[in-house]
């Protein structure tokens, strides 16, 4: 029982520390360096300490195995954490085949900035649609593109800063 408990201290440990380590890093990359800092205190804490566990017992296959798996396990929930905090902003941009017109004015009356460009495509003449915003107020974008057009062209990009125009602090409803 102790050497699973052991075991399970390991796994459930380098859980933690692969996620903060996911975390910090997106964090690092939008410049957020002082949130990056102190994750990263705690993620070496958590990381010498299991690895001492660890080289200590190298004969123990089972702690290699339970580091290893939750090095697997830390990359998917760091993903998963960072996903659901939504931290920085996104540039979307859209192309429709229905009227643009109605969906400026829709976006715009749900508080979202948005330009719209001309551009050329396969079939002549098309409106583009540049909308900054928050990443958490994506999924309620989204909702509003897949009522008005499903088949709209919908690109989403990283956004590392932002400054000037209009954006919005808008609720999650």
């Amino acid at each position: 029982m102790e050497l699973f408990l052991g075991y399970l201290l390991i796994f459930s440990s380098r859980i933690a520390d692969v996620s903060i380590s996911v975390v910090r890093t997106i964090l690092m990359v939008r410049g957020k360096k002082f949130q990056a800092a102190a994750l990263g205190i705690v993620e070496i804490l958590i990381y010498i300490t299991v690895l001492s566990k660890v080289m200590s017992h190298l004969d123990h296959i089972g702690n290699l195995i339970a580091y290893a798996l939750g090095f697997g396990t830390g990359q998917i929930v760091g993903i998963y954490l960072e996903q659901k905090m939504a931290i920085g902003n996104v540039t979307v941009q859209v192309i429709t085949k229905e009227n643009e017109e109605i969906l400026v004015n829709l976006l715009r009356k749900e508080g979202f900035g948005v330009t719209v460009i001309q551009g050329y495509g396969k079939d002549g003449i098309r409106h583009i649609l540049n909308i900054a915003l928050q990443r958490t107020m994506l999924p309620k974008l989204n909702h509003i593109l897949n009522e008005f057009d499903k088949n709209a062209f919908v690109t989403i990009m990283d956004t590392k800063h932002i400054q000037g125009g209009y954006l919005k602090r808008m609720k999650r409803k």
